[in-house]
């Protein structure tokens, strides 16, 4: 008996939570667009020339400078971990 009531009670309550979704969508959309579709204009992005994936002129990808700073980096992690696992 309990059972049944609370079924038809949940029954009312979502098929009301549904029908006011659908009606916040559909404001939500009416609003957004506006009176008529917009078209998408470009973005003022950055002028300057592409950005390729070539290194530029005859640079090393690796050098003594980044091996050093790419392995305080990890150092500095691994000291911050291990401070964490001492805890």
């Amino acid at each position: 008996m309990k059972a049944e009531a609370f079924e038809e009670a949940l029954a009312r309550v979502s098929s009301r939570v549904a029908t006011l979704a659908r009606q916040a969508a559909a404001r939500a959309t009416k609003q957004s667009h506006g009176p008529g579709p917009k078209k998408a204009e470009p973005a003022a992005g950055r002028q300057g020339p592409p950005v390729t994936a070539e290194p530029t002129g005859d640079r090393a990808l690796r050098s003594p400078r980044t091996e050093k700073q790419r392995a305080g980096t990890l150092a500095a992690g691994a000291r911050q971990q291990a401070k964490r696992d001492s805890r």
